[in-house]
């Protein structure tokens, strides 16, 4: 089972050039990927009707997935890069397409695409998309990112999307992988029927029960688990964490149970400054590899 990290952009308060050092310290360490968050526009809870539910507001800070991982292309050489989670629908499908396909090119194919749907109507509106039909759009902007990264000249007609005998000027060389992140039935079964993965925030609970459900909706959908990727982010929630023996035991339950990456996230422990983020997952990954040889 691979590890990766989980860049803590909005404790670091969104600092350009922390984000190089920070990592090529978490590659130097041997993690195997990145995960960046996406938020475009940040907005004001108070006074909402319907209110805003979502953990970040008008003070977050995020750097952009797509000029974050291009930097990163050029000063890494193995750490890949994952967004967790694009919120697609709200971004142009031709413009997402382009910009993922440069970045794969630029990191020689170190991009994968987390996607979702969000949950900021405010920040849908600012960029002229809408916020209620997010998920149907979403449905069809993934087939439409699979043919624009592998047809040339072709033409499409969709709900939501027209192309007329058109492509995108370079194409990548392989088709990006696509996971769907979310916590709603509509995401796992929209991944069941069309995603290469999914993207698990793990619950107190059980974190393998999604995992098992999820199965089991490949198999409705005539799809088998094998190949398809399950990403445990090891997060749960704005004021919970997982502490170090915890962790290694789930670490451990989820190798056994054939999870394929687990990400780490050093988020709300109270750290003030880059190097106890960068101390914190050094230990970590001393952990994990004693725990799991």
């Amino acid at each position: 089972m691979k590890l990766g990290v989980v860049y803590p952009q909005n404790e670091l308060s969104g600092d350009p050039a922390s984000l190089g050092r920070f990592a090529r310290a978490v590659e130097a360490m041997g993690y195997d990927h990145l995960v960046l968050y996406d938020h475009v526009v940040g907005a004001v809870h108070e006074g909402r009707d319907p209110p805003l539910n979502g953990p970040y507001t008008q003070t977050d800070r995020f750097i952009d997935p797509f000029a974050a991982f291009a930097y990163l292309a050029g000063i890494t050489r193995t750490l890949k890069f994952i967004t967790g989670v694009l919120i697609l629908p709200q971004r142009q499908t031709v413009l997402v397409a382009k910009q993922a396909a440069d970045v794969d090119l630029l990191s020689n194919e170190r991009l994968r695409l987390g996607v979702g749907t969000g949950w900021n109507y405010v920040e849908y509106q600012a960029l002229g998309e809408d916020f209620h039909r997010r998920g149907r759009r979403m449905d069809e902007q993934i087939v439409y990112l699979r043919r624009l990264w592998s047809e040339t000249a072709f033409s499409f007609k969709g709900e939501f999307h027209t192309l007329e005998r058109g492509n995108l000027v370079l194409l990548p060389r392989r088709q990006i992988p696509i996971y769907v992140g979310g916590f709603v039935e509509a995401a796992y079964r929209r991944a069941a029927r069309l995603g290469d993965g999914f993207i698990f925030v793990m619950n107190l609970a059980d974190p393998l029960g999604d995992w098992t459900r999820l199965k089991a909706m490949l198999r409705e959908e005539g799809r088998s688990a094998e190949g398809f990727g399950a990403q445990f982010i090891a997060s749960r929630g704005e004021r919970h964490r997982f502490e170090a023996p915890e962790l290694v035991e789930t670490a451990l339950r989820l190798r056994d149970a054939a999870a394929d990456e687990l990400s780490i996230n050093s988020a709300n422990r109270g750290f003030t400054a880059e190097q106890q983020h960068i101390d914190f997952f050094a230990e970590t990954k001393a952990r994990l590899d004693a725990a799991m040889g």
